[in-house]
Protein backbone atom coordinates (compact mmCIF):
# COMPACT_ATOMS: atom_id res chain seq x y z
CA UNK A 1 0.00 0.00 0.00
CA UNK A 2 1.09 3.36 -0.79
CA UNK A 3 2.23 5.32 2.01
CA UNK A 4 0.02 7.96 1.85
CA UNK A 5 1.49 10.45 5.21
CA UNK A 6 5.06 10.35 3.80
CA UNK A 7 3.51 11.26 0.25
CA UNK A 8 1.91 14.15 2.23
CA UNK A 9 5.39 14.76 4.10
CA UNK A 10 7.99 15.35 1.29
CA UNK A 11 5.18 17.99 -0.05
CA UNK A 12 5.14 19.62 2.96
CA UNK A 13 1.72 18.91 3.27
CA UNK A 14 1.83 17.46 7.12
CA UNK A 15 1.81 19.61 9.95
CA UNK A 16 0.72 17.79 13.09
CA UNK A 17 -0.25 13.81 13.25
CA UNK A 18 -1.10 11.55 16.00
CA UNK A 19 1.03 8.93 17.43
CA UNK A 20 0.70 5.69 15.33
CA UNK A 21 -1.69 7.13 12.63
CA UNK A 22 1.07 6.23 9.75
CA UNK A 23 1.30 2.75 10.82
CA UNK A 24 -2.10 2.38 11.10
CA UNK A 25 -2.28 3.79 7.30
CA UNK A 26 0.02 1.72 6.12
CA UNK A 27 -1.47 -1.66 7.78
CA UNK A 28 -5.14 -1.30 6.80
CA UNK A 29 -6.93 0.42 4.04
CA UNK A 30 -8.51 3.51 6.22
CA UNK A 31 -11.55 5.69 5.88
CA UNK A 32 -10.88 9.10 6.85
CA UNK A 33 -12.93 12.44 5.65
CA UNK A 34 -12.33 16.55 5.83
CA UNK A 35 -14.95 18.83 6.81
CA UNK A 36 -15.82 21.51 4.00
CA UNK A 37 -17.68 24.85 5.44
CA UNK A 38 -20.77 25.50 3.31
CA UNK A 39 -20.02 29.49 3.75
CA UNK A 40 -20.49 29.50 0.05
CA UNK A 41 -22.23 28.17 -3.03
CA UNK A 42 -18.23 27.72 -4.46
CA UNK A 43 -15.28 26.36 -2.63
CA UNK A 44 -12.10 28.99 -3.21
CA UNK A 45 -8.55 27.43 -3.56
CA UNK A 46 -7.73 27.78 -0.42
CA UNK A 47 -10.38 24.64 0.19
CA UNK A 48 -8.20 22.82 -3.06
CA UNK A 49 -5.40 21.70 -0.22
CA UNK A 50 -7.79 19.61 1.29
CA UNK A 51 -9.42 18.43 -1.61
CA UNK A 52 -5.96 17.37 -2.69
CA UNK A 53 -5.43 15.86 0.58
CA UNK A 54 -8.33 13.71 0.00
CA UNK A 55 -7.33 13.02 -3.98
CA UNK A 56 -3.95 11.73 -2.66
CA UNK A 57 -5.98 9.55 0.34
CA UNK A 58 -8.04 8.04 -2.43
CA UNK A 59 -4.96 7.15 -4.87
CA UNK A 60 -3.20 5.68 -1.46
CA UNK A 61 -6.09 3.07 -1.24
CA UNK A 62 -8.05 4.65 1.32
CA UNK A 63 -11.46 5.28 1.65
CA UNK A 64 -12.16 9.31 2.00
CA UNK A 65 -15.64 10.72 2.94
CA UNK A 66 -15.91 14.80 2.41
CA UNK A 67 -18.27 15.96 5.26
CA UNK A 68 -20.19 19.19 4.34
CA UNK A 69 -20.84 21.01 7.46
CA UNK A 70 -24.90 21.45 6.49
CA UNK A 71 -25.59 21.82 10.67
CA UNK A 72 -22.30 23.34 11.86
CA UNK A 73 -22.39 26.12 8.81
CA UNK A 74 -25.54 27.35 11.21
CA UNK A 75 -22.84 27.49 13.58
CA UNK A 76 -19.98 29.24 12.66
CA UNK A 77 -16.35 27.71 13.45
CA UNK A 78 -13.97 29.70 15.83
CA UNK A 79 -11.29 28.71 14.35
CA UNK A 80 -8.78 31.70 13.09
CA UNK A 81 -11.73 33.75 13.39
CA UNK A 82 -11.50 36.98 15.55
CA UNK A 83 -14.54 37.57 15.58
CA UNK A 84 -18.27 35.53 15.01
CA UNK A 85 -19.73 35.30 11.48
CA UNK A 86 -22.84 35.67 9.88
CA UNK A 87 -25.02 32.94 10.86
CA UNK A 88 -26.53 31.07 7.68
CA UNK A 89 -30.13 30.10 7.23
CA UNK A 90 -30.98 26.68 6.05
CA UNK A 91 -31.95 27.59 2.45
CA UNK A 92 -28.47 29.18 2.02
CA UNK A 93 -26.60 26.32 3.24
CA UNK A 94 -28.92 23.89 1.05
CA UNK A 95 -27.72 25.99 -1.99
CA UNK A 96 -24.74 26.23 -0.94
CA UNK A 97 -24.25 22.69 -0.37
CA UNK A 98 -25.35 21.54 -3.92
CA UNK A 99 -22.47 23.73 -5.20
CA UNK A 100 -20.14 22.20 -3.29
CA UNK A 101 -20.94 18.55 -4.21
CA UNK A 102 -20.91 19.31 -7.73
CA UNK A 103 -17.37 20.82 -7.18
CA UNK A 104 -16.16 17.45 -5.46
CA UNK A 105 -17.34 15.33 -7.49
CA UNK A 106 -14.85 16.99 -10.22
CA UNK A 107 -12.04 15.73 -7.99
CA UNK A 108 -12.72 12.60 -6.00
CA UNK A 109 -14.17 9.69 -7.24
CA UNK A 110 -18.06 8.96 -5.65
CA UNK A 111 -19.57 7.07 -8.51
CA UNK A 112 -17.32 3.87 -9.77
CA UNK A 113 -17.17 0.66 -8.91
CA UNK A 114 -14.09 1.18 -7.09
CA UNK A 115 -13.59 -0.55 -3.36
CA UNK A 116 -12.55 2.84 -1.60
CA UNK A 117 -14.96 5.10 -4.01
CA UNK A 118 -15.44 8.49 -2.06
CA UNK A 119 -19.08 9.61 -0.07
CA UNK A 120 -20.21 12.87 0.49
CA UNK A 121 -22.19 13.38 3.76
CA UNK A 122 -24.19 16.34 5.57
CA UNK A 123 -23.85 16.52 9.11
CA UNK A 124 -27.29 18.08 8.75
CA UNK A 125 -28.94 14.71 8.46
CA UNK A 126 -27.91 13.42 11.77
CA UNK A 127 -27.85 16.67 13.79
CA UNK A 128 -31.40 18.15 12.44
CA UNK A 129 -33.36 15.32 14.77
CA UNK A 130 -31.21 15.77 17.98
CA UNK A 131 -32.84 17.81 20.70
CA UNK A 132 -30.41 19.78 22.78
CA UNK A 133 -31.56 17.98 25.82
CA UNK A 134 -30.50 14.70 24.38
CA UNK A 135 -26.87 16.32 22.84
CA UNK A 136 -26.16 17.96 26.38
CA UNK A 137 -27.00 14.66 28.15
CA UNK A 138 -25.60 12.07 25.84
CA UNK A 139 -22.44 14.08 24.93
CA UNK A 140 -22.04 16.97 26.75
CA UNK A 141 -21.42 15.26 30.28
CA UNK A 142 -18.22 13.43 28.04
CA UNK A 143 -15.96 16.72 27.68
CA UNK A 144 -15.02 18.86 30.68
CA UNK A 145 -15.53 23.00 30.24
CA UNK A 146 -11.76 22.79 31.61
CA UNK A 147 -11.00 20.95 28.17
CA UNK A 148 -13.05 22.95 25.63
CA UNK A 149 -11.39 25.90 27.33
CA UNK A 150 -8.20 25.09 26.77
CA UNK A 151 -8.21 24.93 22.53
CA UNK A 152 -6.20 27.92 21.27
CA UNK A 153 -9.36 28.56 18.90
CA UNK A 154 -10.83 29.55 22.55
CA UNK A 155 -8.00 31.14 24.41
CA UNK A 156 -7.64 33.73 22.08
CA UNK A 157 -10.89 34.61 21.50
CA UNK A 158 -11.55 34.94 25.40
CA UNK A 159 -8.27 36.14 26.04
CA UNK A 160 -7.52 39.57 27.53
CA UNK A 161 -6.69 40.73 24.29
CA UNK A 162 -9.92 39.97 22.58
CA UNK A 163 -12.48 42.92 22.31
CA UNK A 164 -15.31 40.26 21.03
CA UNK A 165 -14.74 37.42 22.95
CA UNK A 166 -17.22 34.37 22.65
CA UNK A 167 -20.37 33.55 22.52
CA UNK A 168 -22.00 30.12 23.58
CA UNK A 169 -22.94 29.21 19.86
CA UNK A 170 -19.49 29.06 18.68
CA UNK A 171 -18.17 27.74 22.37
CA UNK A 172 -20.32 24.61 21.45
CA UNK A 173 -18.82 24.09 17.85
CA UNK A 174 -16.18 22.12 18.60
CA UNK A 175 -18.58 19.50 20.49
CA UNK A 176 -20.76 19.65 16.85
CA UNK A 177 -17.42 18.65 15.08
CA UNK A 178 -15.92 16.07 17.58
CA UNK A 179 -19.64 14.29 17.36
CA UNK A 180 -19.37 14.43 13.83
CA UNK A 181 -16.20 11.90 14.30
CA UNK A 182 -18.00 10.17 16.77
CA UNK A 183 -21.11 9.17 14.47
CA UNK A 184 -18.74 8.53 11.54
CA UNK A 185 -16.93 6.19 13.49
CA UNK A 186 -20.07 4.46 14.66
CA UNK A 187 -21.67 4.40 10.95
CA UNK A 188 -18.45 4.23 8.77
CA UNK A 189 -15.90 3.03 10.33
CA UNK A 190 -14.11 6.09 10.41
CA UNK A 191 -11.12 6.58 11.95
CA UNK A 192 -9.03 9.18 10.56
CA UNK A 193 -9.98 12.70 10.77
CA UNK A 194 -8.19 15.22 8.47
CA UNK A 195 -8.02 18.98 8.54
CA UNK A 196 -6.07 22.06 8.12
CA UNK A 197 -3.71 23.14 10.97
CA UNK A 198 -5.94 25.70 12.56
CA UNK A 199 -8.35 22.35 13.00
CA UNK A 200 -6.27 20.62 15.34
CA UNK A 201 -8.30 21.52 18.72
CA UNK A 202 -11.69 20.35 16.84
CA UNK A 203 -10.27 17.36 15.59
CA UNK A 204 -8.75 15.85 18.65
CA UNK A 205 -12.25 16.54 20.64
CA UNK A 206 -13.47 14.05 18.36
CA UNK A 207 -10.66 11.42 19.10
CA UNK A 208 -11.44 11.98 22.41
CA UNK A 209 -14.96 11.67 22.01
CA UNK A 210 -14.88 8.12 20.11
CA UNK A 211 -12.52 7.29 23.13
CA UNK A 212 -14.51 8.20 25.80
CA UNK A 213 -17.89 7.51 24.22
CA UNK A 214 -17.27 4.69 22.12
CA UNK A 215 -14.18 3.10 23.71
CA UNK A 216 -12.54 3.22 20.03
CA UNK A 217 -9.16 4.78 19.25
CA UNK A 218 -9.35 7.22 16.38
CA UNK A 219 -6.48 9.04 14.80
CA UNK A 220 -5.54 12.94 13.65
CA UNK A 221 -3.94 14.22 10.73
CA UNK A 222 -3.37 18.58 10.07
CA UNK A 223 -1.36 20.08 7.11
CA UNK A 224 -0.15 23.36 7.06
CA UNK A 225 -2.10 27.05 6.31
CA UNK A 226 -1.07 27.82 3.02
CA UNK A 227 0.85 31.45 2.68
CA UNK A 228 2.49 33.42 0.92
CA UNK A 229 6.08 34.94 1.12
CA UNK A 230 4.78 38.31 0.99
CA UNK A 231 2.67 37.92 3.63
CA UNK A 232 -0.35 38.67 2.12
CA UNK A 233 -2.91 36.05 1.76
CA UNK A 234 -2.81 33.23 -0.37
CA UNK A 235 -5.96 33.10 -2.42
CA UNK A 236 -6.81 36.35 -2.78
CA UNK A 237 -6.45 38.97 -5.24
CA UNK A 238 -7.29 42.80 -5.26
CA UNK A 239 -10.78 41.87 -7.01
CA UNK A 240 -11.40 39.56 -3.44
CA UNK A 241 -10.93 35.36 -3.89
CA UNK A 242 -9.76 32.96 -6.85
CA UNK A 243 -12.72 30.97 -6.99
CA UNK A 244 -13.29 27.50 -8.37
CA UNK A 245 -16.43 28.02 -10.03
CA UNK A 246 -15.59 29.90 -13.51
CA UNK A 247 -18.35 31.84 -13.06
CA UNK A 248 -16.82 33.61 -10.38
CA UNK A 249 -13.04 33.67 -11.21
CA UNK A 250 -12.75 33.00 -15.03
CA UNK A 251 -10.27 30.18 -15.87
CA UNK A 252 -7.88 33.08 -17.39
CA UNK A 253 -8.06 35.22 -14.27
CA UNK A 254 -7.69 31.36 -12.22
CA UNK A 255 -4.48 30.94 -14.47
CA UNK A 256 -3.12 34.39 -13.78
CA UNK A 257 -2.84 33.87 -10.14
CA UNK A 258 -0.53 30.88 -10.18
CA UNK A 259 1.69 32.09 -12.85
CA UNK A 260 2.18 35.58 -10.78
CA UNK A 261 3.70 33.67 -8.01
CA UNK A 262 6.85 34.42 -6.62
CA UNK A 263 9.79 32.04 -7.09
CA UNK A 264 9.61 31.21 -3.32
CA UNK A 265 6.10 30.54 -3.30
CA UNK A 266 5.69 28.56 -6.65
CA UNK A 267 8.82 25.75 -5.16
CA UNK A 268 6.45 25.26 -2.23
CA UNK A 269 3.21 25.53 -4.79
CA UNK A 270 4.07 22.89 -7.34
CA UNK A 271 4.40 20.51 -4.33
CA UNK A 272 1.66 21.06 -2.87
CA UNK A 273 -0.84 21.69 -5.62
CA UNK A 274 0.24 19.05 -8.36
CA UNK A 275 0.56 15.72 -8.60
CA UNK A 276 4.19 16.05 -10.29
CA UNK A 277 6.38 13.19 -8.63
CA UNK A 278 9.45 14.05 -6.63
CA UNK A 279 12.07 13.47 -9.48
CA UNK A 280 10.00 16.15 -11.95
CA UNK A 281 9.52 18.29 -9.53
CA UNK A 282 13.18 18.68 -8.43
CA UNK A 283 14.31 18.74 -11.76
CA UNK A 284 11.35 21.67 -12.35
CA UNK A 285 13.10 23.36 -9.45
CA UNK A 286 17.11 23.06 -10.78
CA UNK A 287 16.09 23.91 -14.17
CA UNK A 288 13.78 26.93 -12.94
CA UNK A 289 16.91 28.33 -11.05
CA UNK A 290 19.65 28.50 -14.09
CA UNK A 291 16.50 30.71 -16.13
CA UNK A 292 14.31 32.25 -13.36
CA UNK A 293 13.06 34.79 -16.28
CA UNK A 294 11.66 31.83 -18.36
CA UNK A 295 9.37 31.18 -14.88
CA UNK A 296 9.32 27.77 -15.42
CA UNK A 297 7.45 26.81 -12.12
CA UNK A 298 4.43 29.31 -12.38
CA UNK A 299 4.01 28.22 -15.85
CA UNK A 300 4.17 24.75 -15.17
CA UNK A 301 2.00 25.25 -12.26
CA UNK A 302 -0.85 27.22 -13.89
CA UNK A 303 -0.87 24.71 -16.47
CA UNK A 304 -1.02 21.53 -14.35
CA UNK A 305 -4.03 23.34 -11.70
CA UNK A 306 -5.59 25.14 -14.54
CA UNK A 307 -6.70 21.92 -16.18
CA UNK A 308 -7.05 20.30 -12.90
CA UNK A 309 -9.73 22.53 -11.65
CA UNK A 310 -11.38 23.32 -15.47
CA UNK A 311 -10.26 21.53 -18.33
CA UNK A 312 -7.56 21.31 -21.19
CA UNK A 313 -9.80 23.51 -23.33
CA UNK A 314 -10.22 26.06 -20.45
CA UNK A 315 -6.46 26.14 -20.01
CA UNK A 316 -5.60 26.46 -23.66
CA UNK A 317 -7.98 29.48 -23.67
CA UNK A 318 -5.93 31.18 -20.88
CA UNK A 319 -2.84 31.14 -22.56
CA UNK A 320 -4.35 32.28 -25.47
CA UNK A 321 -5.43 35.45 -23.74
CA UNK A 322 -2.86 35.34 -21.65
CA UNK A 323 -0.73 36.07 -24.94
CA UNK A 324 -2.65 38.97 -26.71
CA UNK A 325 -1.51 41.56 -23.95
CA UNK A 326 2.33 40.76 -25.57
CA UNK A 327 1.56 40.44 -29.18
CA UNK A 328 2.01 36.31 -29.63
CA UNK A 329 -1.85 36.46 -30.74
CA UNK A 330 -3.91 37.15 -34.04
CA UNK A 331 -7.13 39.04 -34.54
CA UNK A 332 -8.56 35.35 -35.15
CA UNK A 333 -7.58 34.67 -31.22
CA UNK A 334 -9.01 38.05 -29.92
CA UNK A 335 -12.55 36.89 -31.60
CA UNK A 336 -12.56 33.66 -29.87
CA UNK A 337 -12.79 35.27 -26.12
CA UNK A 338 -15.94 34.81 -24.40
CA UNK A 339 -17.03 38.49 -23.00
CA UNK A 340 -15.93 37.42 -19.48
CA UNK A 341 -12.25 36.31 -20.52
CA UNK A 342 -12.06 39.54 -22.76
CA UNK A 343 -12.72 41.94 -19.87
CA UNK A 344 -10.53 40.03 -17.66
CA UNK A 345 -7.57 40.05 -19.82
CA UNK A 346 -8.45 44.03 -20.77
CA UNK A 347 -9.38 45.08 -17.08
CA UNK A 348 -8.32 48.67 -16.51
CA UNK A 349 -7.84 49.53 -19.97
CA UNK A 350 -9.77 52.50 -20.53
CA UNK A 351 -13.17 52.41 -22.27
CA UNK A 352 -14.93 54.43 -23.96
CA UNK A 353 -19.16 53.51 -25.69
CA UNK A 354 -20.76 54.45 -29.16
CA UNK A 355 -24.51 53.36 -30.29
CA UNK A 356 -24.48 50.45 -32.28
CA UNK A 357 -26.17 53.07 -34.69
CA UNK A 358 -22.44 54.45 -35.20
CA UNK A 359 -21.21 50.49 -36.49
CA UNK A 360 -24.68 49.64 -38.32
CA UNK A 361 -23.35 53.45 -40.62
CA UNK A 362 -19.66 52.21 -40.90
CA UNK A 363 -17.42 54.44 -38.65
CA UNK A 364 -14.29 55.79 -40.19
CA UNK A 365 -11.10 55.42 -38.69
CA UNK A 366 -11.04 59.83 -37.58
CA UNK A 367 -13.85 58.75 -35.71
CA UNK A 368 -13.17 56.17 -34.17
CA UNK A 369 -9.85 57.32 -32.64
CA UNK A 370 -11.21 60.55 -31.99
CA UNK A 371 -14.03 62.39 -32.09
CA UNK A 372 -16.58 59.25 -31.42
CA UNK A 373 -14.26 57.83 -28.59
CA UNK A 374 -11.04 60.26 -27.45
CA UNK A 375 -8.76 57.36 -27.87
CA UNK A 376 -6.83 60.09 -29.30
CA UNK A 377 -7.03 63.97 -28.48
CA UNK A 378 -7.45 65.61 -31.98
CA UNK A 379 -8.63 64.41 -35.47
CA UNK A 380 -5.09 65.48 -36.60
CA UNK A 381 -3.45 63.17 -33.92
CA UNK A 382 -5.22 60.40 -35.55
CA UNK A 383 -4.57 60.90 -39.01
CA UNK A 384 -0.64 61.28 -37.93
CA UNK A 385 -0.73 57.67 -35.93
CA UNK A 386 -2.68 56.37 -39.40
CA UNK A 387 0.06 57.75 -41.76
CA UNK A 388 2.52 56.44 -39.40
CA UNK A 389 0.87 52.82 -39.74
CA UNK A 390 0.46 52.63 -35.65
CA UNK A 391 -3.10 51.91 -35.53
CA UNK A 392 -4.46 48.44 -35.01
CA UNK A 393 -8.00 47.30 -34.81
CA UNK A 394 -8.95 44.07 -32.75
CA UNK A 395 -4.81 43.36 -33.66
CA UNK A 396 -4.92 43.57 -37.27
CA UNK A 397 -3.07 46.86 -38.72
CA UNK A 398 -5.63 49.31 -40.46
CA UNK A 399 -5.23 52.85 -42.81
CA UNK A 400 -7.18 55.63 -42.67
CA UNK A 401 -9.67 54.54 -45.29
CA UNK A 402 -10.57 51.28 -43.16
CA UNK A 403 -14.45 51.44 -42.09
CA UNK A 404 -15.55 49.89 -38.51
CA UNK A 405 -18.82 47.47 -39.09
CA UNK A 406 -20.57 45.19 -37.00
CA UNK A 407 -18.04 42.08 -38.57
CA UNK A 408 -15.24 44.02 -36.72
CA UNK A 409 -17.32 43.34 -33.06
CA UNK A 410 -16.29 40.85 -30.69
CA UNK A 411 -18.84 39.17 -28.63
CA UNK A 412 -21.53 41.14 -30.80
CA UNK A 413 -20.08 44.28 -28.00
CA UNK A 414 -16.51 45.32 -28.49
CA UNK A 415 -13.79 46.81 -30.61
CA UNK A 416 -10.14 46.87 -29.51
CA UNK A 417 -8.35 49.74 -30.56
CA UNK A 418 -4.49 49.65 -29.95
CA UNK A 419 -1.98 52.57 -31.23
CA UNK A 420 1.88 50.97 -30.94
CA UNK A 421 2.35 47.51 -29.01
CA UNK A 422 1.47 48.58 -25.57
CA UNK A 423 -1.59 51.32 -25.70
CA UNK A 424 -4.87 49.45 -25.94
CA UNK A 425 -8.62 51.22 -25.67
CA UNK A 426 -11.81 49.14 -25.39
CA UNK A 427 -14.62 50.37 -27.10
CA UNK A 428 -18.51 49.27 -26.26
CA UNK A 429 -21.07 49.26 -28.48
CA UNK A 430 -24.55 49.77 -26.62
Amino acid sequence: MKNFVEELRWRGMLHDIMPETEELLLKESTTGYIGFDPTGESLHIGSLVPIIILMHFQKAGHTPIALVGGATGMIGDPSGKSAERNLLNEETLAINIAGIRRQLEHFIDFNSDISNKAELVNNYDWMKEFSFIDFARDIGKHITVNYMMAKDSVKKRLGAESKVGMSFTEFTYQLFQGYDFLHLYREKNCKLQMGGSDQWGNITTGTELVRRVAGGKAYAMTCPLITKADGTKFGKTEGGNVWLDKQRTSPYKFYQYWLNSSDEDAEKYIRIFTFLDKETIEALITEHKKTPHLRLLQKRIAEEVTTMVHSKEDLDNAIKASNILFGKSTSEDLMTLDEQTFLDVFDGVTQAEISKEDIDNGLDMIGALAAKTGFLKSNGDARHALNENAISINKEKVKDDYTITSKDLINNKFVLLQRGKKTYYVVTVK
